[in-house]
């Protein structure tokens, strides 16, 4: 028999997970609530996102029970573009410090 069809995952990781899920939905819903402004509110918002999908995929998609060499495969490139956004948005700052001082406002 192959081993995919005899991996069998107890009931109480999954139940676990919905109620983490239950739990950060809720914590993003409050950050709504208490009018939560500015850097602070994406923040939160981002982290509660990212928690939320990575419990996803890593339970509910198996990725928790993969190999590591697949782990790597799928979520190394995501990473890798957000690196990549990042240095572009600092990129984009540099270059428009750099035109309001050469050229004036």
């Amino acid at each position: 028999m192959d081993h995919a069809e005899n991996q069998s995952h107890p009931i109480g990781v999954y139940l676990k997970v919905w109620g983490l899920l239950f739990v950060l939905s809720t914590l993003s819903y409050l950050v709504d609530y208490f009018h939560v402004q500015g850097y602070l509110r994406w923040f939160l918002i981002i982290i509660f996102m990212l928690l939320k999908a990575g419990l996803i995929v890593a339970v509910f998609m198996h990725l928790q029970w993969e190999r590591l060499v697949l782990r790597y495969v799928i979520l190394l490139p995501p990473l890798l573009l957000l690196v990549l956004v990042a240095l572009m948005v600092f990129e984009s700052d540099y270059v428009l410090l750099t035109r309001v001082l050469s050229l004036g406002s």
